[in-house]
This record gives C-alpha cells, sequence and structure tokens, in this order.
C-alpha cells in the first residue's frame, strides 16, 4: 500500500474516532512511570505509562504489542477479558502503528519470560496520519535520518541513546565546573568583531540600529572581560558559528565549551583538563579504555588513563616532515622548504605563516595521533591570544588535545599585555589583507578593556561535537546534532 493511500485510510479513522466521542489529540495524560521503570517493577506491581505503539500482533481476544517512549521499549498485553468486548474491538478499528496509547495496568511475565503489563485501561493519546518507515527495519538512508531526525529517533533506538549521552555528558561538563568553583555566564552571539579564533565569520544585518554586525565564531573575547570585571573561574556552553568549508570533522555552527581562570598557567590548566575528561569518561563509560572509530571507520582501542602524553608542536613537525619552523621565521621561507619537501598544502600562497603551519601540521600530523596527547608550545603568530613563552618568543604558552586525529579543545596561558595583543591583531590584520579570510579582525573595544588591567588567565575552548562523536564511535560530527542543517530539497 502506498503511503498517500495509508494516510487516507488513517484520516479516516480519525474521522471514526471524533464519532466515537473519542478526542484523538487530548489535552494531557498523567503518566507516572516511563517504560523502563516498568521493566525494573516487580510482578504484580500497578502501573500508569504510555507511548508510541510500535509493534502489535491481534491473536482474536488477545492482542500483544510493543510501546515506546524515550526510556525504551515495552511489552504490553491487551485481552477483551480484561478491558470488555467492547472496548477491545473499538481500540482495534481505530489503532494504527505509531499512535499514542495510555495504559493502565499490572506488571506480569509471560510463559516466555518477558516483562509485560496486563492492560486494564487505555486511552488514545495522538493519531499518527503517516506510516513510520519500512515496517519499522528503521531508517538506513543517512540524508533521511539528518533531514527527517525524529523518525530516525523513533526507529533507531541507539539513535535516541546518542543524544541521551550528549545530554548527559554537557550535565556532567557543567557540574565538574560548578565543583571546582566556576560560574556560568551568557555572552552576546551578535558582536561588533569577529574575534576570538582564527575562523570566517557569518555576517548579519541589525535592523534597528542599522548594523552590520558578526555572528560570534567564539565567546573568548567577552569572557576575558569579565574576567577583567572580576570573576575568578567562570564558563559558557555558547553556540558558535563558523563561515567555513563542510566536512565530517567541521560544523559552520556547534556548541563550543570555554572557561577562563584568573591566576592560572596553561600547564595548570592541562591538569584540569585531564582530570575533567577523566573523570566524566569513568563516570559515563565505566572504564577508561574505549574503542572508537578511526578516520577509516576502523575500530581503535584509547586508552584514557592519565597521564597523557604530551609532544611541542616543533618536535611533531620535525619527526613527521623534516621542516624545524623554528629555522622558517617568514612565510616566504616556509614555503620554500614545504615545497622542497614536495608536500602540497592547499591555498598555500594565500595563507600567513600562522596558518600555513596550520595547514601543515594538519596535512602531515594530525592524523596519525589516535590516543590522547598534549600538543604544546605552539608558534607565535598561530595563537594571535595566546602569551608569549618567557624562555622562547617565537612559540606561545599553549595545548592542544588531539584525540584521533581531531583536535578537541584548545587552550592558551592568556596574552594579558595590552600594548602586545593591539601589535597582534594589527599583524592578523595584515594578513587578512593579503587575502586569508580565517585571519582574525581587529577588536579595539577589546584592547582597551585589556589596558584596564587583567590578572594572569588560562582559558580553554572545547568542541562537544567532537568529543561526543568519538566516544560514541561517529565518524561524522552531523551524527551528534540532533538537527542538522540540509540544503532545502527544493534546491537540490
Amino acid at each position: 500500500m502506498s503511503e498517500q493511500n495509508e494516510e487516507q485510510i488513517r484520516l479516516q479513522k480519525l474521522d471514526k474516532i471524533r464519532s466515537m466521542g473519542i478526542q484523538p489529540y487530548p489535552e494531557k495524560f498523567d503518566k507516572k512511570q516511563t517504560l523502563k521503570q516498568c521493566k525494573e517493577m516487580k510482578e504484580g506491581k500497578k502501573v500508569k505509562t504510555a507511548g508510541r505503539l510500535i509493534m502489535f500482533r491481534d491473536m482474536g481476544k488477545l492482542t500483544f504489542a510493543h510501546l515506546q517512549d524515550f526510556s525504551g521499549r515495552m511489552q504490553i498485553a491487551i485481552k477483551q477479558d480484561e478491558i470488555g468486548k467492547d472496548d477491545y474491538k473499538e481500540l482495534m478499528k481505530i489503532i494504527d502503528l505509531g499512535d499514542f496509547i495510555g495504559v493502565e495496568g499490572e506488571i506480569f511475565v509471560t510463559h516466555k519470560g518477558e516483562i509485560t503489563i496486563l492492560v486494564k485501561k487505555w486511552e488514545f493519546l495522538g493519531k499518527a496520519l503517516k506510516p513510520l518507515p519500512e515496517k519499522w527495519h528503521g531508517l538506513k538512508d543517512t540524508e533521511a535520518k539528518y533531514r527527517q531526525r525524529y523518525l530516525d529517533l523513533i526507529s533507531n533506538q541507539e539513535t535516541m541513546e546518542r543524544f541521551k549521552f550528549r545530554s548527559e555528558f554537557i550535565k556532567e561538563l557543567r557540574e565538574f565546573y560548578w565543583q571546582n568553583e566556576f560560574i556560568e555566564v551568557e555572552t552576546p552571539v551578535l558582536c561588533n568583531a569577529a574575534s576570538g579564533a582564527l575562523a570566517k565569520p557569518f555576517s548579519t544585518h541589525h535592523n534597528a540600529l542599522d548594523l552590520d554586525v558578526f555572528l560570534r565564531i567564539a565567546p573568548e573575547i567577552y569572557l576575558k572581560e569579565a574576567i577583567v570585571g572580576g570573576f575568578d573561574r567562570i564558563f559558557e556552553v555558547a553556540r558558535v558559528f563558523r563561515n567555513e568549508g563542510i566536512d565530517p570533522s567541521h560544523l559552520q555552527d556547534f556548541t563550543m565549551v570555554e572557561h577562563y581562570a584568573a591566576y592560572w598557567n596553561y600547564e595548570m590548566n592541562m591538569e584540569f583538563t585531564e582530570k575533567m575528561l577523566t573523570d566524566i569518561i569513568k563516570k559515563l563509560k565505566g572504564t577508561l579504555k574505549l574503542t572508537i572509530l578511526n578516520r577509516d571507520e576502523e575500530e581503535v582501542e584509547v586508552d584514557f588513563t592519565p597521564p597523557w602524553d604530551r609532544v611541542t608542536f616543533r618536535e611533531l613537525l620535525i619527526k613527521d616532515c623534516g621542516i624545524d619552523i623554528d629555522k622558517c621565521l617568514t612565510v616566504e621561507e616556509l614555503r620554500k622548504a614545504i615545497k622542497a619537501k614536495k608536500i602540497n598544502v592547499e591555498d598555500m600562497d594565500k595563507l600567513g605563516r600562522g596558518n600555513l603551519i596550520d595547514e601543515l601540521y594538519k596535512k602531515v600530523s594530525r592524523p596519525k595521533l589516535i590516543n590522547p596527547v598534549f600538543l604544546t608550545q605552539h608558534p607565535l603568530d598561530l595563537s594571535p591570544l595566546a602569551r608569549k613563552n618567557d624562555d622562547n618568543n617565537l612559540i606561545v604558552d599553549r595545548f592542544q588535545l588531539i584525540l584521533n586525529g581531531w583536535e578537541i579543545l584548545n587552550a592558551y596561558s592568556e596574552l594579558v599585555d595590552p600594548i602586545d595583543q593591539e601589535k597582534r591583531f594589527d599583524q592578523q590584520m595584515a594578513a587578512k589583507d593579503m587575502g586569508d579570510e580565517d585571519a582574525m579582525s581587529k577588536d579595539d573595544e577589546y584592547v582597551d578593556c585589556m589596558k584596564y588591567g587583567m590578572p594572569p588567565i588560562s582559558g580553554w575552548g572545547m568542541g562537544i561535537e567532537r568529543i561526543v562523536a568519538l566516544l560514541t564511535k561517529q565518524t561524522n560530527l552531523r551524527d551528534v546534532v540532533l538537527f542538522p542543517l540540509m540544503r532545502p530539497r527544493d534546491e537540490e
């Protein structure tokens, strides 16, 4: 039967439901237990629950069915002798897969050992006018999963568990911050300057102010201004926007967590990071040795047991391609060295030295880093907001956590010298004028704020999608975004 014909039949059932005096979309239902809670109850216990009907077998005077809610699935048994002949016939005439019903009854165990609810009363709670996908085999097409995530959630329990895990991860993250005396704050999404990261921004127009503004690429600047204002430890779970290319490990809008701690340096932040993530992973997964998928979608074992390895940027590039970035102090010298090694870096002639170093690292080193590793001592011109190292002014006090070839988080000892900051902003603007779209915009208001004085600070940012994707064995970040942006069908 075609979906269109089935929808017509269901519309006729909807009319019948109304003619019987039943409200097909009632106001509420007093649900006492989730289905998971029902399954954990002892035989003979009374329950009142509800869910979506995902399977039923009418056996004459007895029907076995499965209900589903966010907590899982459970079998129910509807007997004509229990609910009455008229009620039983009425239900069989109007019910379809996908409908919502509420039931009252008691727990019993079938001859096959399945925990089941014996229904004593039922209520109709919502008519589905379209059939569920593929006779309940679930959505298999990846595009359909993204476009109709609601069907993916209904038909694939693994999908529901993945998004519950994402929520639990953020909850545990917040609790860890509060336990360590951090305060959660919120900062603006619309900004006059696209600062806080090396990325191309989205722009929009503010009608009331008749002003072109940017969607934030990071909450960093505002959070550090809050430290100037007197906060010691703050964090934000922030939606951020970067108008860049799309691939399995990048999204244009995503959730970033950033935190800043006065009086810390990057090494203190590294210790905090290791403790935070090992605590959360152990709590949610029960172990620090996990199986994840690499970029070739092969299972690999990762051990999060501390201490994690640490390696400097310079050491890594020398090992992987033989280029010493400390000996290539200009972008021209670096290009020459890369070409001599016959390494192909896209848009090499347009990039400033910092972004060229970053692209080289992504080409020759990052894919090899599977186990958690702290990458430290980044080049100065790759880090316009980080503090110079006291012993080597070519590098900054910074670290990234790399896992499975993905950059999971980024952290600095923050630059708090306003004169140094202004010079670095000017260098970024020069790179932008040369065609580097990812170079950072100058933020004069932030420099002015810095001049009022800043304490030592270490800051940190982590993409929620990347860590959740790794921990749930996903190779595409859109698989951990509930409703990823898709091109409209009529434009494809």
